[in-house]
């Protein structure tokens, strides 16, 4: 369960948490057609918070509401800003944040052109998704029996509500076979990514990624992890991956907003290298947690104080 707090941003306004209502007729509601995004805040060693790279989740946000058509009536200056005021007003030193943009009641029609966007922002306490365990440990996935649609299918660059279906069909028939997580193949056979997360291999030193011309997510920790991954030495490359690559592989794992750095131990009942987290893993986890927790100098100035 979510744990309540106490105000929800909604169309421009901080309204209490069981206030924050929408009509049934909701158009997104019923066809799915709205964007969002999950962001982290972190509590810093020195005092403080910071919401990690919080002008790139917004700037993601209104290029999915592009994506979709889908008119924003605030600024990206305005969001980002709510966002900070919902952290603040409901006095959270770590959360994580919801943005989402939807289609408003009106007309019922699938194009609705005319009907409202409504835009709300959710802040919660929320620990690791994949569990602590899962962090120190590594998870056990699978391959879904679903695949990532074709690039011209759905618009994989957006964060956009619908696409979802997709990620929690994988989930649910992982989660009911005993796995942690799923993974997805793209429309040729080649890993795309988890349910909700980025996937990264490891071979003999190197990190392996699928490439963004796949039918991947372009992920915000994705992208910070090459980076930091890079300033560490450590080569990374983008490019296809065969299934059966990920089974004879020394380590891999996954990364997002919610998941963060997470090590696969086990896929498909195949152990990963050792069968628990592995030392290139664990030394990119700890670097990306001093960064988000302000332990190093914000070089990139990817951390906005509250």
């Amino acid at each position: 369960m979510v744990e309540k707090t106490e105000r929800i941003w909604m169309d421009g306004e901080l309204v209490p948490w069981d206030e924050a209502k929408v009509h049934v007729l909701t158009h997104s509601l019923h066809y799915g057609l709205g964007v969002f995004e999950g962001i982290r805040c972190y509590a810093l060693q020195q005092g403080g918070s910071a919401i990690f790279r919080l002008e790139e989740h917004i700037e993601r946000l209104f290029q999915s509401a592009h994506i979709a058509t889908l008119p924003m009536p605030y600024t990206q200056a305005q969001i980002a800003e709510a966002c900070l005021e919902t952290v603040r007003v409901n006095g959270l030193d770590s959360c994580y944040l919801r943005p989402i943009a939807f289609i408003g009641d009106g007309a019922m029609g699938l194009g609705a052109l005319n009907n409202p966007t409504r835009v709300a922002i959710v802040a919660w306490r929320w620990g690791a998704y994949l569990g602590e365990e899962g962090l120190a440990k590594g998870i056990r996935a699978k391959i879904s029996s679903f695949n990532r649609p074709g690039i011209n299918a759905l618009m994989a660059k957006g964060k956009i509500v619908g696409h979802y279906v997709n990620s929690i069909l994988a989930k649910r028939e992982a989660l009911m076979g005993g796995y942690d997580e799923a993974l997805l193949l793209d429309a040729q056979g080649y890993v795309c990514e988890a349910s909700g997360e980025n996937i990264f291999m490891v071979r003999q030193g190197r990190v392996v990624t699928p490439p963004l011309g796949s039918s991947i997510l372009g992920g915000i920790t994705r992208d910070s992890l090459i980076t930091v991954m890079r300033d560490m030495g450590i080569e990374v490359e983008e490019r296809p991956i065969a299934r059966d690559e990920l089974y004879i592989a020394d380590e891999v794992f996954l990364c997002g907003t919610a998941a963060e750095v997470t090590p696969v131990r086990e896929l498909d009942h195949r152990q990963i290298g050792i069968g628990s987290r592995g030392a290139l893993t664990q030394r990119v986890q700890e670097r990306f947690f001093r960064i988000v927790r302000g332990e190093e100098e914000d070089l990139r100035g990817w951390l906005a104080k509250i």
